[in-house]
């Protein structure tokens, strides 16, 4: 497993804050702006001119101090050359694809991708002239084998949503190098506290910052993260939808990542506490958790991360979508939510799209994000409601 990176800690704490001056800030303030005036016309040619730099006060969609603060930040924990911020997850997922998509070209997509996505992929692209092959998230090098002459990108995730299987991720990005195809990778479970994909040869990361990243479920943003090659493709694209994160969330998102470090080492605890927990109830067939040698993958984020989020997900034995629906229902400590990251456990039944294969197993699974509540706590809830689930009086 390697280690986490000795200066994260102080990244954290001394980036994307307000300039050494005496009796300064210690947070960024809440900057909030729409039009940026210049004394003189040359002065604002130059903005112009420069404007799809992080760093270059234009006018307030393409960013302000604070904002520019944070893509720096942001820019260092990842090792990107480049952050450019959007408006959620969503949105930094398909600005990505947007910025490589073009009529007639052919784009790669692991089957194992966030739903949104997927419905991105289908909806849109497909109706602009790309056409979409969804691959096994597991095949590795053997996804050279689909590479087309007019492969515009490979879209994956480490893990995969719901289903967390993690895909060796230097295999595929070294077939997609050789073959001259970027690769974009959503770690938004990893944050960059476990994995740093860009040192594992990806060249464009996205990842929602309305979760771990922000962590407290009020602040909805996202990231893309790149090398230098893409960057003006990324941010013109983006700016050319008039994408735009607000003040509040910047503010929301400097706040949030000062605890990421700490919140992210006691998730990797909790979850593997409470995964473990789970696996000795009888209801328990199997647990998708990356740190657990039952994941699919499991290898590959023993290389290459270095922990692992507090979400996860459980197959429970063969049982009817009722008896799910019951379990649900009666836990207290789990709100039922779609989001993850948060101080707040959360549960949610989830049902696998598969285009390139099948979902073969065949119990019921259930994602689970364990929150900052007493674990104890929360093995008492399952207990009592796990029963729901016992199909003997069927």
């Amino acid at each position: 497993m390697p280690p986490s990176h000795p200066k994260t800690a102080d990244n954290l704490v001394q980036l994307g804050r307000p300039d050494r001056v005496e009796g300064r800030h210690v947070n960024m303030p809440l900057e909030l702006g729409s039009t940026n005036v210049f004394d003189t016309l040359a002065a604002f040619e130059a903005a112009r001119d420069a404007r799809y730099s992080s760093g270059t006060m234009y006018y307030g969609r393409y960013g302000n101090a604070a904002s520019f603060k944070l893509e720096a930040m942001l820019a260092k924990l990842e090792g990107a050359d480049n952050v450019t911020l959007t408006s959620s997850g969503v949105a930094a997922i398909t600005m990505a694809l947007m910025a490589f998509a073009r009529p007639n070209t052919h784009l790669l997509v692991a089957d194992h991708v966030y739903g949104n996505t997927r419905a991105f992929c289908e909806g849109v692209l497909t109706t602009m002239g790309v056409e979409i092959s969804y691959f096994d998230p597991m095949i590795g090098a053997g996804v050279a084998d689909l590479i087309r002459d007019n492969t515009c990108a490979i879209m994956f995730e480490a893990p995969g949503s719901g289903t967390f299987e993690v895909p060796d991720i230097p295999m595929i990005t070294k077939a997609a190098k050789t073959a001259g195809v970027p690769t974009i990778l959503d770690s938004t479970w990893a944050t960059p506290i476990f994995c740093q994909p860009i040192a594992l040869g990806v060249d464009i990361v996205v990842a929602s910052m309305s979760k771990y990243l922000s962590g407290h479920s009020d602040c909805m943003m996202g990231m893309i993260a790149c090398i230098a090659e893409h960057t003006a493709k990324i941010r013109k694209t983006t700016f050319a939808f008039g994408d735009k994160t607000g003040g509040q969330e910047v503010f929301l998102a400097l706040r949030g990542l000062r605890t990421l470090k700490m919140r992210m080492e006691y998730f990797d605890r909790a979850g593997r506490d409470m995964a473990s927990w789970l696996l000795t109830q009888p209801q328990v067939k199997t647990i998708l958790h990356p740190a657990f040698e039952s994941c699919p993958g499991h290898a590959h984020w023993a290389r290459d991360f270095s922990g692992a989020a507090g979400l996860f997900s459980v197959v429970f034995q063969p049982c009817s979508d009722e008896r799910v629906r019951g379990f649900v229902d009666a836990l207290h400590h789990f709100g039922i939510g779609v989001s993850w990251g948060g101080y707040e456990s959360l549960v949610l039944p989830v049902k696998p799209q598969r285009s390139a294969d099948t979902w073969a197993e065949t119990g019921q699974l259930v994602r689970f994000n364990i929150g900052l509540e007493d674990l104890d706590s929360l093995k008492a809830d399952l207990a009592a409601a796990l029963p729901n689930l016992n199909t003997a009086a069927e």
